[in-house]
């Protein structure tokens, strides 16, 4: 059983190669980026090589992308190339090897407009439900790649499930208004309550769905840390985000005063991830409360691996107006 991992110089990429390579799992990592995880070189958009690489494939994980942050360096028709004729390409090539199981990175960005409520509404309630506005090409074509993979479900018979992943990079917000108020550290465990997920976490959801795909058919899940919040407290943290925190985390406050950190005022989303823990089993570790835990203890609340990659930009060169432009 050979798994096919396209990314695999990426975030996620690198991380599930070393996962798999660590359990000595037969894993085969394509990128346009030669690296220690990629075994071979090229472009997804690239039909020949697509099909060269898939042989003797029997799993796909799919987490080669253009991101949000390559809209404001790269054209309309490199995210049509990459983002949609890539996905076609695998998901044509994978129909004809018979693999026994298609996993597809997506994003919570395909929600795009959908997140953020007009003033005075309550903080949005983010489910696999929830009926998607993208904002961008990168929305717009993770959407499509979205249907692709859905497509080739239903009508080929191809196992797929869809993994709607928040964010797990490392590098500063691409927000100025956060880059200048918050540390990344500060800013990033705040995520966790609401937006962000550890990368190891996110491997874990990746493995459950290769393995459960089959079972499956079709599915679409959220991937994000596990919120204490509730439904209940949605137009509490539009309005006091610290007062809730501390309700539910007596001694929050203190332990982040003895950092130098201080908690977002308000949150204006929060994405839901009970479908994935139901039915792929899925259990993160790295939440909010492990975060505390952490900080009590003096310990490293980021997990292993994500230490271990550290952080990998998405550029190779570093912009005046951050770590990398968002358009």
């Amino acid at each position: 059983m050979t798994i096919l991992v396209t990314g695999s110089d990426g975030h996620l990429g690198e991380a599930l190669m070393r996962t798999l390579r660590a359990e000595s799992r037969w894993v085969r990592g394509i990128d346009i980026k030669p690296s220690a995880f990629t075994d071979m070189v090229g472009s997804i958009s690239d039909r020949a090589f697509v099909r060269q690489a898939m042989s003797g494939i029997s799993h796909v994980i799919h987490a080669a992308t253009l991101h949000k942050p390559h809209v404001a360096t790269h054209g309309n028709y490199d995210f049509l190339d990459t983002n949609i004729a890539g996905t076609l390409h695998l998901l044509e090539e994978a129909t004809a090897a018979g693999v026994a199981s298609f996993v597809f990175t997506s994003t919570t960005s395909t929600f795009g407009a959908a997140l953020t409520p007009v003033a005075g509404e309550p903080a949005a309630w983010v489910t696999e439900d929830v009926l998607p506005v993208a904002k961008n090409i990168y929305g717009v074509t993770k959407l499509a790649a979205e249907g692709l993979c859905e497509l080739f479900a239903r009508k080929s018979g191809l196992p797929v499930v869809i993994l709607r992943t928040s964010r797990f990079f490392p590098e500063n917000d691409d927000d100025p208004a956060i880059r200048n108020r918050y540390s990344a550290e500060n800013a990033q465990a705040n995520e966790l309550l609401h937006r962000r997920v550890d990368i190891s976490d996110v491997v874990g959801a990746h493995l459950l769905a290769l393995e459960k795909a089959p079972a499956i058919g079709f599915g679409r899940y959220i991937v994000s840390a596990t919120t204490p919040f509730s439904a209940s407290d949605l137009a509490a943290i539009r309005h006091n985000a610290p007062h809730v925190v501390e309700r539910l985390f007596p001694g929050a406050g203190a332990l982040y005063a003895s950092r130098g950190w201080k908690m977002f005022p308000a949150l204006d989303r929060v994405y839901v991830n009970e479908r994935a823990r139901r039915e792929l089993g899925w259990q993160p570790r790295y939440d909010f409360r492990f975060v505390l835990d952490c900080l009590r203890d003096d310990r490293e609340w980021r997990s292993p691996l994500a230490l271990d990659i550290g952080s990998k930009g998405y550029h190779d060169e570093i912009f005046a107006e951050g770590p990398y432009p968002v358009g």
